[in-house]
């Protein structure tokens, strides 16, 4: 008899954000509106009154209907009916959506939107491939300072995090180190500014401490400052002050009486 196979440790892919977006629910106003306008399409005045009293009626009949409860559709059937009308009467001629302001801003709405979602889809595509990127970079040794850093890998971070992925520790050391060395996209003060609002603080207390330790010009061997990761997650508002007090060590002193001068 044959031994079955062990079930599997390995803990499940959670997928990208955008990868399986849900459906959105139907819009039930925005088909009653179109489905008016299709049918409105060549038509009188006269016509559309007449259409409009019959939308009244049926809307009347289905107020006690329990399973149209809540239904946005027939209201706004009605509603779309009565702009028609009172626009026919106004405008006179026969209805003609192509030529209706309302249905043309409503498109160019549609079209921005989904333009937007495309992007939005895009984008998240391009941050999933990131965080995959520099996870196997961390997972292979490979990730360190001949890595540079890109504007938007704070967000890649935060994904590996909320997949519970194993690397994204050493992901923090790699983006602490580059905040500390000024380096990649960190070399612009704006991005190092809006690094506090992006990077935990335990990453941000590491990349101070990281800093405050090169000014000592004091050699470090591979993985000889490894404590600064360890100090930073125990407790980020001690190591920061850690790196203060070395900044105010390390800061060259003005004899008395002197002011400086030379």
């Amino acid at each position: 008899m044959s031994t079955p196979a062990p079930r599997s440790r390995r803990r499940p892919r959670v997928p990208a954000p955008g990868a399986a977006a849900p459906r959105q629910p139907v819009d039930q106003a925005k088909v009653g509106r179109r489905s008016v306008r299709r049918r409105a399409a060549g038509m009188t005045a006269t016509e559309a009154a007449a259409a409009l009293e019959e939308a009244r009626l049926q809307q009347h009949m289905d107020r006690d209907r329990e399973d149209l409860a809540g239904n946005e559709r027939g209201p706004a059937e009605v509603a779309e009916w009565e702009r028609i009308a009172l626009l026919l009467d106004t405008t006179g001629g026969v209805y003609d959506p192509e030529t209706d302001a309302v249905v043309q801003d409503e498109l160019a709405a549609d079209q921005r939107a989904a333009q937007a979602e495309q992007q939005r889809r895009q984008e998240q595509q391009q941050l999933a491939a990131r965080a995959d990127e520099l996870a196997a970079l961390a997972g292979t040794g490979r990730l360190d300072r001949t890595v540079e850093s890109w504007p938007g890998d704070e967000a890649a971070r935060d994904l590996l995090a909320q997949r519970g992925d194993y690397r994204y520790p050493k992901v923090d050391n790699w983006l602490a180190q580059a905040l500390a060395d000024h380096s990649g996209h960190y070399a612009e003060p704006a991005a190092r500014t809006a690094a506090v609002g992006l990077l935990p603080p335990a990453v941000r207390a590491h990349a101070a401490l990281l800093a405050a330790l090169a000014r000592t010009d004091a050699r470090a061997c591979d993985g000889e400052l490894e404590f600064a990761a360890r100090l930073a997650q125990a407790d980020p508002a001690a190591t920061n002050a850690l790196a203060t007090w070395l900044d105010r060590a390390l800061a060259p002193t003005d004899p008395a009486g002197t002011g400086g001068a030379r």
